[in-house]
């Protein structure tokens, strides 16, 4: 069974493109790939999904334990024939770009597994091998066990590799040279969405069918082949009682959905009903709960705000008391308005107070803790859970009703609407990293099918 982890020494270093090239490769060969990310990326996942027509999976060491992350990997990469796992960032850049924890050094301890690293050579040649010396001794073990060129010409790869395989004593597995289809195109939260960019599929079997010709097969399994494959983990226990309904928002503009939190969900009981503010008219009808996760509802403001059906259907819902958890974009939802990309406002659904105004930068960028005062729909008092903060747009109000402490710094904020129906705030929650949130919230749907049909 083949299972890697793709790195870099830094960002910009072509993993997505590789990892995507190297899915479809091996999916060509037959060799039933699966994929993760490190760390809390939405986008990278849904150009793994583009490549594989399968789901792709997170696994990120703050908002999970280390016991959860091989649980979650047991769980999706068991029964396939390849696990490929793309890092973030640099090799060991985790926890505040200061600290190893959650980097893909980290992930591939936790994991136990070979590490892909691929490096842009241009501009050095003997420095790059002292670099790269340099990378493979920061840590003991590395796990750091091949080496990969990126943007490479041909005539460039034959020069370097048998210097850098002498003086790293690392072997080059191949090279990917110069591509246009390799150019993947970004904006201010990162690369485009994959639905978004053109002929995705295409380019990515064109750089595959090229990764066919320029990585060394032979070599590449000899460092990757490692050991047998392993069973698919047992499902969860049977539920008892039937399913909740949970309309879950699911669009062009609501796309930012851990696929292991809507499992978490399913873990605990609800069955999930998927809807569109940009389409629908209203919100399923049988929906006991609504989860508004994040996305990019700034380049729609304008389609939301048309479609006033749907924004007052959530509006009506979320008044009406149901159990509702709307983050980030979704939480910008909820507001009185939007700006959009146009610098325009456009009315939103109106339930909380703030409007969604547009800023130069990241606000409140990275990881965080949130921590309760009292009890509420997801949390309780005195606990601390673990999230993730991602937006240039920020809220005239973002809500009192959490502590947010950045983890190393210790500067902490106010944020957040909260009660016994509500978790409305721009922080994006892991469920599957703290199950019991799950829990909190379907159990709370069922209270309210409970009270709104007389019956369990």
């Amino acid at each position: 069974m083949v299972e890697l982890i793709i790195s870099a020494p830094a960002s910009g270093s072509g993993k997505t493109v590789l990892t995507c090239a190297l899915l479809a490769a091996l999916k060509d060969q037959g060799l039933d790939p699966c994929a993760f990310k490190c760390g809390p990326d939405y986008i990278d996942p849904m150009f793994h999904r583009s490549a594989l027509g399968v789901d792709s999976h997170n696994l990120d060491l703050f908002l999970s334990a280390e016991d959860t992350v091989r649980e979650l990997y047991r769980r999706y990469g068991g029964g396939h024939g390849s696990v490929v796992v793309e890092g973030a960032m640099g090799f060991y850049d985790g926890l505040g770009g200061s600290t190893d924890r959650a980097s893909a050094w980290h992930a591939a301890h936790t994991l136990d597994l070979p590490v892909l690293l691929a490096v842009r050579p241009k501009g050095a040649s003997l420095t790059l091998a002292a670099q790269i010396k340099g990378l493979a001794a920061f840590r003991s073990p590395s796990h750091v066990a091949g080496l990969f060129l990126s943007d490479c010409s041909p005539m460039l790869a034959k020069s370097l590799t048998p210097m850098l395989e002498e003086e790293t004593g690392l072997p080059v597995a191949g090279y990917l040279p110069h591509m246009e289809e390799a150019v993947l195109e970004s904006r201010h939260l990162g690369l485009q969405t994959a639905g978004e960019i053109k002929n995705l599929t295409a380019r990515i079997q064109r750089v595959a069918r090229t990764l066919d010709d320029t990585l060394d097969w032979e070599k590449f399994f000899t460092l990757f082949d490692r050991r047998a494959g392993w069973e698919t983990p047992p499902p969860s226990p049977a539920r008892r009682g039937k399913a909740v309904h949970v309309a879950v928002a699911r669009d062009e503009a609501f796309c930012f959905t851990y696929a292991e939190t809507l499992d978490a969900l399913e873990d605990a009981g609800a069955e999930l009903v998927f809807f569109s503010p940009l389409h629908d008219e209203n919100i399923p009808e049988a929906a006991c709960a609504l989860y508004l996760p994040g996305g990019y509802p700034e380049l729609y403001a304008a389609q939301l705000a048309e479609n006033g059906s749907l924004r007052e259907s959530v509006r009506a819902a979320v008044s009406g008391g149901m159990p509702t958890v709307a983050e980030c974009g979704g939480f910008l939802y909820l507001g009185r308005a939007l700006e959009g990309m146009d610098g325009k406002p456009y009315p939103m659904a109106g339930y909380l107070p703030g409007e969604g105004l547009r800023k130069e930068r990241l606000v409140r960028f990275g990881y965080t803790e949130l921590a309760a005062d009292t009890d509420s729909l997801l949390f309780r008092a005195g606990e601390s859970v673990h999230v993730h903060e991602f937006h240039y747009w920020d809220s005239t109000q973002n809500g009192e009703g959490l502590t947010a402490v950045k983890p190393l710094t210790g500067r902490s904020w106010r944020c957040g609407f909260v009660n016994e129906r509500l978790y409305a705030a721009f922080p994006h929650l892991y469920f599957a990293g703290r199950p019991e949130l799950a829990k909190r919230f379907v159990q709370a749907a069922k209270l309210y099918r409970k009270e709104r049909f007389h019956h369990e």
